[in-house]
């Protein structure tokens, strides 16, 4: 096994493709699709399956690129100590639900890293795919929530993935709507109260369950349903329609202004907002600093839920 094989199997498992890796890697397919056989072979595991319409990445192959991963980081620091370099490329990735606090807390780190080089990470996706990229260690952290409904099936994923949930906050759940939606001027809103506006839900994939599910409340009596794949969509139909959201309550003014408000749901319900990070990976000193930012700002300003956004 050479470090040149684990950047092989690092960039096809990034570009998704044996071809365009090839392209990148400035080498043919064949020479890269042999380079990778041969490292299967010697490992005795299938790192990518081969189908018809492409190849997707095995569940040894997922346990296999975070190491390698890890190995490749490693090298990359000694070479950078060793080879009279200045400079340090640091690197850094977040899996999250989509959650404006946890952009605006990647900001902040951004400006606060006093370093030349670095390789950030910010990937908002789906709530499976945030387990499984801390659990192959694609990513440092994932960020979502935990409640009743869903704590059994999560804890059942962290257990098996060797994860740990650190929660950052508790919350109740909240309706998101535009300033001028005819629920606005209400204190709290019961759940009759949403019969007849659109809802719009962020959605799983594959993986569509309510255990995974982004909105922390199970509305099963809807007309109305909008599913939408990214914050920026959403943030937009909340706006410019009368539909609404299940989040956290905490928003987040400038990245959306104030065209947005989140009013209580009268439940009984709490959610708890969390972290979760694989148990054999130690915390590096950017990931500490991103978690302490993200501690920062929900202390400073949890008791004002219309300074942040979802």
């Amino acid at each position: 096994m050479t470090l040149q094989q684990l950047r092989y199997a690092i960039e096809i498992a990034n570009c998704g493709s044996m071809n365009e890796a090839a392209k990148r890697l400035f080498i043919s397919q064949p020479s890269l699709s042999n380079a990778i056989k041969e490292l299967e072979n010697e490992l005795g595991i299938t790192i990518f399956d081969r189908t018809n319409r492409g190849i997707s990445i095995s569940i040894d192959g997922m346990e296999f690129l975070g190491y390698a991963r890890q190995i490749i980081e490693q090298t990359e620091l000694i070479e950078n100590r060793y080879h009279g370099k200045n400079r340090t490329q640091i690197h850094f990735s977040v899996s999250t639900q989509h959650y404006a606090f946890v952009v605006d807390a990647f900001v902040k780190l951004m400006k606060q890293s006093d370093v030349n080089e670095y390789s950030f990470h910010l990937r908002e996706t789906q709530t499976y795919p945030i387990i499984e990229d801390v659990r192959s260690l694609r990513s440092d952290i994932g960020i979502l929530y935990i409640n009743e409904r869903n704590f059994k099936v999560m804890n059942k994923l962290f257990s098996d993935g060797n994860l740990k949930f650190t929660p950052l906050f508790n919350t109740s759940p909240h309706i998101l709507i535009h300033s001028r939606h005819p629920l606005a001027n209400q204190e709290t809103v019961k759940m009759e109260d949403l019969l007849g506006f659109p809802y719009i839900t962020f959605e799983q994939g594959v993986n569509n369950s309510l255990h995974f599910s982004e909105e922390m409340l199970s509305i099963r009596s809807n007309d109305k349903s909008i599913k939408v794949s990214d914050r920026a969509t959403l943030s937009n139909l909340l706006i410019g329609t009368d539909g609404y959201t299940i989040g956290t309550g905490i928003l987040v003014s400038e990245l959306n202004g104030h065209q947005l408000i989140s009013i209580p749901v009268e439940t009984n319900e709490t959610v708890t907002i969390g972290w979760i990070a694989h148990k054999d990976r130690q915390p590096s000193e950017i990931t500490a600093q991103y978690i302490e930012l993200l501690n920062d700002m929900i202390s400073q300003n949890l008791l004002d839920l219309n300074q942040f956004l979802l």
